[in-house]
């Protein structure tokens, strides 16, 4: 049972908020997966830049929770370039124990409520 490292929380965050923009109609100009390089993605739609910052929380920390100096200055960066800013955070946890790490052998529950915009 490896144990995802905070990468792959990361990547898995990533897939998870990059498929919801896809379904919404999102055109991708931009996709970083690194850790700490921001934003993670770059996207179009109706003509308008979106940053989106993604997160995965691991449980018990609080998937809404968020560094609002850090956002400042994200939003300052986005604004340079005409863009609204968003975050995402996906909440993750092993789904047969919460309290145990998330693996690659078992089943995760994902707490996602969208993307908001700062």
């Amino acid at each position: 049972m490896p144990k995802l490292n905070k990468q792959e929380l990361h990547n898995l965050a990533m897939n998870i908020v990059g498929k919801d923009l896809e379904d919404q109609g999102y055109e991708f100009l931009g996709v970083n997966s690194q850790l700490k390089k921001n934003p993670q993605f770059v996207a179009l739609k109706a003509g308008k830049l979106h940053f989106v910052i993604v997160r995965a929380i691991e449980y018990p920390d609080d998937p809404s929770a968020y560094d609002p100096v850090f956002f400042k200055e994200i939003k300052e960066h986005a604004e340079k370039f005409n863009a609204r800013t968003f975050y995402a955070a996906v909440g993750l946890a092993n789904s047969a124990d919460y309290e145990k790490p998330i693996d690659s052998d078992e089943d995760y529950v994902v707490n996602y409520s969208g993307w908001k915009e700062f």
